[in-house]
């Protein structure tokens, strides 16, 4: 415990100094905590799809003959479900109680011009289309995480049906021995982490106070980040509650993790450091936390449902769209599978969510408007995310552990 309270003092020292930092702004304080901010996030993201892809593959290729293996993935798509559209639900109940209002329409035409063009015309068809590989490589290059997901599914599968052999033997031998390596690096990644927290807070205060973060969407603002308080604070305790975990202990083992998550705005990153709490503080057998947090962090979002649903209506309501029971319980679905359809990258329910605009001819200028406070939005989602992803694990590793 003393460890951990020496770890947590040093990250929320570096969130300190690196806040104070920003707020000198200071040319060459910023342009050097911006490099530094860069550096851990390649590095997050260099190590998170192999991460992904081995984990997910020695997992299958361990278990995938047994029993064990499907009930761990029913229990996670069950709560995985479950959680993400009681996000949803969330988000459109709060969305017509504080009923954000139109913006002036020569601002939101105006507002068309900040949109990255290139995607104004692909639809969530495409994206989904392009989740399918064709070929070994480009998933990784790229840094694709369903793709990759489905290469390491399909490999692990595989390996669990061929006949014992030295092949096969060697194969998996390749593999754990990855496995090790990457959990290695991993440590020492996670070691040096309060340089990447201070490069962090620097950059994002310097952002906020040079005024890139900040908006007048308040009531729009409100509903996604009330949202996303409401399912953080209020549903997943519940949740966690309902299977006998204390939700507050597990909050402070998993406060590592969401703080990374915070800053890195990428569940995808942020997944080795999610792993090593949920292994080494929550008690998490490693069967499961290699199978199930790969697995959520592809297709958990209950943030990025939240902002979804939300979006979409504010989007549509400028298009002139009314709204009835059904057409929003419609909207609510069409939320929760584009979240499980959602990469766990940086603006990824962004750009699904303009995808989807685009596809049904709304005014996606409005998307241009929230493009400036998309920062802090996607800061809290990714948060949200990689928690909801935890209570998930320990929900199943729970479950899992009953039934034997």
């Amino acid at each position: 415990m003393n460890k951990q309270g020496k770890q947590m003092a040093i990250w929320l020292g570096a969130l300190a100094l690196g806040a104070v930092l920003g707020l000198l702004n200071v040319t060459w304080i910023n342009g050097t905590c911006n490099a530094l901010a860069t550096i851990f996030t390649r590095l997050f993201q260099f190590i998170a799809v192999p991460t992904i892809a081995v984990s997910v593959l020695t997992t299958l290729a361990t278990l995938g003959g047994s029993a064990s293996t499907g009930r761990i993935f029913r229990h996670a798509i069950t709560y995985t479900l479950l959680t993400t559209l009681t996000a949803a639900c969330v988000a459109a109940a709060l969305f017509f109680i504080i009923s954000p209002g139109n913006l002036p329409a020569g601002v939101v035409a105006s507002a068309t011009s900040g949109i990255p063009q290139n995607l104004g015309d692909s639809s969530y068809g495409d994206y989904l289309i392009n989740i399918v590989p064709n070929n070994i490589v480009t998933p990784f290059s790229s840094g694709n995480v369903l793709s990759v997901l489905l290469i390491a599914v399909a490999f692990g599968i595989g390996l669990s049906r061929m006949k014992p052999s030295q092949h096969k033997d060697a194969v998996m031998n390749f593999f754990t021995g990855l496995q090790e390596l990457l959990f290695m690096l991993i440590g020492w990644l996670v070691a040096i982490l309060p340089i990447g927290i201070l490069a962090y807070a620097a950059q994002l205060t310097a952002q906020i106070e040079s005024g890139m973060a900040i908006d007048s969407l308040g009531k729009y603002t409100a509903v996604i980040l009330g949202s996303n308080c409401v399912q953080f604070f209020v549903i997943l305790p519940l949740f966690l509650l309902a299977r006998g975990i204390n939700p507050l202990k597990h909050l402070k083992n998993m406060s590592r993790a969401i703080l990374t998550a915070l800053f890195t705005k990428s569940s995808a990153a942020t997944l080795p450091v999610t792993m090593q709490c949920a292994e080494e503080r929550c008690g998490c057998e490693k069967g499961v936390s290699r199978f199930v947090l790969p697995l959520c962090t592809t297709i958990n979002m209950n943030g990025c449902a939240a902002f979804i649903l939300a979006t979409s209506l504010f989007v549509m309501q400028h298009g002139g769209v009314e709204f009835t029971l059904l057409s929003v319980i419609g909207w609510i679905f069409t939320a929760v599978i584009s979240a499980v359809g959602n990469a766990g990258v940086p603006m990824g329910c962004y750009f699904l969510t303009l995808s989807l605009m685009a596809g049904n001819g709304m005014p996606v200028g409005v998307l241009g408007i929230i493009l400036p406070i998309y920062t802090i939005i996607d800061m809290v989602e990714t948060a949200e995310n990689v928690y909801s992803d935890s209570c998930v694990c320990v929900m199943v590793n729970r479950d899992v552990n009953k039934t034997e």
